[in-house]
């Protein structure tokens, strides 16, 4: 079983980095093979809304990692009531195709006290539109669930995205034995 887990920060240092890295772990823990992008680190063009830039090695390697993925994990930070550019520039980018009968689960980091959930249902919007299976637990953090290097710390916090990791999981697991005949 094969999870993507996505960060939609643009940023080089972000809190949406350290729930994605997290979430990374708790995933392996439980035993699924998870492929990782940071459209942090790894900046893609800009949607041409053509269909272009079919040779960018970036792309190839967004592509290629939902295209296998069974389930996907999603967080961004919240920029202005809704999701960060850059992901929603990456989710332009893919298709129906990537996301149908597949379970995806969502998180925001928040920039201050409450916020987050705009992204959150700016994100849910969106997936729902690719088809996506959009789980109904959520998740966001405050800027004080971290430490100074931008690691999830705070103990709700990394209970909570626990509870998650468990949930697309088993639900990842599920779909995917449904979709290879093997559920009964």
């Amino acid at each position: 079983m094969k999870i993507l887990v996505l960060n939609g920060s643009p940023m080089e240092k972000s809190r949406t980095r350290g729930i994605t890295k997290l979430m990374k772990e708790l995933l392996e823990e439980k035993g699924a093979t998870v492929e990782y992008i940071d459209l942090g680190l790894e900046k893609l063009p800009l949607f041409p809304g053509d269909g272009g830039n079919e040779n960018n090695m970036r792309l190839k390697k967004l592509y290629k990692e939902a295209e296998k993925a069974d389930g996907f994990f999603i967080a961004s930070p919240e920029y202005h009531n809704g999701m960060s550019g850059a992901l929603k520039n990456a989710l332009d980018f893919l298709g129906g195709s990537h996301f149908k009968h597949k379970p995806a689960a969502i998180a925001a980091a928040s920039g201050g006290s409450k916020g987050g959930i705009n992204a959150l249902n700016n994100m849910r919007t969106v997936l729902r539109g690719l088809y996506a299976m959009v789980l109904p637990d959520q998740f966001v953090s405050d800027p004080y669930c971290y430490d100074e290097e931008y690691n999830l710390v705070d103990r709700e916090a990394v209970e909570r995205l626990e509870l998650m990791a468990n949930l697309l999981f088993e639900m990842t697991e599920k779909l995917a034995k449904t979709q290879t005949g093997q559920l009964r």
